[in-house]
């Protein structure tokens, strides 16, 4: 399976996709469809991958646009194509422009895809815990709205991530969400070491859709760490001691 659709976005004018790891042309760590720009993977390899995508999406390659992830809540707005040397520093991107993929690069965290089906407006977004906890979901909220979208009638769907019970974190991790969002103890569970909990990430981002106003909002449940034929996971490549890990690529595009 090439890529997970969403039941939530699965409408008529949108394509969407939470691509897996099948279906490229890659090896080694990186088999097969490796959409990272960013790793050791030979260049040729993932602009063919990623054509591959864009073709699902039914867009033209130079149009399947992602951004130079930095962990922040900061939204692009993909009002024209860029290229790989001029993209945009950035974990989210918003657009009302037909014909134009725009995606977010992942490998545990959260990938969100958004949609205001009457507005025509679409996002993206990348949620690790420091995105996620600094806000970049409801700077994506807002700029879709400064687009045109009403939150009430934004779609989101949240795609293949770490889950809960992959995901041990520390007491630094802890102690940082309990300063800085105090409704944030629910989503930390008991780890078998002390001090450690269980971090429910796709909980968490939930949790930030429905404070955000977002009107629908799905969840595919499905664990990147768990399943290495589907999926590439950072956090399983450092327990492995793997040189280097492959990329999703979660897309969106209004046709």
């Amino acid at each position: 399976m090439m890529m997970i659709e969403a039941t939530s976005l699965a409408l008529s004018g949108i394509r969407h996709g939470f691509f897996t790891r099948s279906g490229g042309v890659s090896g080694g760590p990186h088999a097969s469809l490796n959409g990272g720009i960013g790793s050791q993977d030979a260049a040729g390899n993932v602009a063919e991958n990623r054509a591959r995508m864009a073709a699902v999406l039914g867009v033209e390659p130079h149009r399947f646009l992602t951004a130079y992830q930095i962990h922040s809540p900061t939204v692009a707005v993909a009002d024209a194509p860029w290229t790989n040397e001029t993209r945009p520093r950035a974990d989210a991107i918003v657009t009302r422009l037909r014909a134009l993929a725009i995606g977010v690069t992942t490998a545990d965290c959260g990938p969100i895809l958004l949609a205001d089906p009457q507005a025509g407006v679409i996002g993206a977004a990348h949620a690790g815990w420091r995105g996620a906890l600094g806000g970049v979901i409801e700077a994506t909220v807002d700029a879709m709205e400064r687009l045109g979208a009403r939150r009430g009638e934004i779609r989101a769907a949240i795609g293949p991530m770490i889950r809960r019970q992959n995901y041990e974190v520390g007491p630094d991790l802890i102690a940082r969400f309990a300063a800085e969002d105090r409704a944030s103890n629910r989503f930390f569970h008991p780890a078998a070491r002390d001090g450690h909990a269980l971090f429910d990430l796709g909980g968490y981002i939930a949790a930030r859709l429905t404070r955000a106003g977002v009107g629908q909002i799905e969840d595919v449940g499905l664990c990147t760490y768990a399943d290495p034929e589907r999926f590439f996971s950072y956090r399983r490549t450092t327990h492995r001691a793997e040189a280097d890990y492959g990329r999703h690529v979660n897309a969106i595009a209004l046709t």
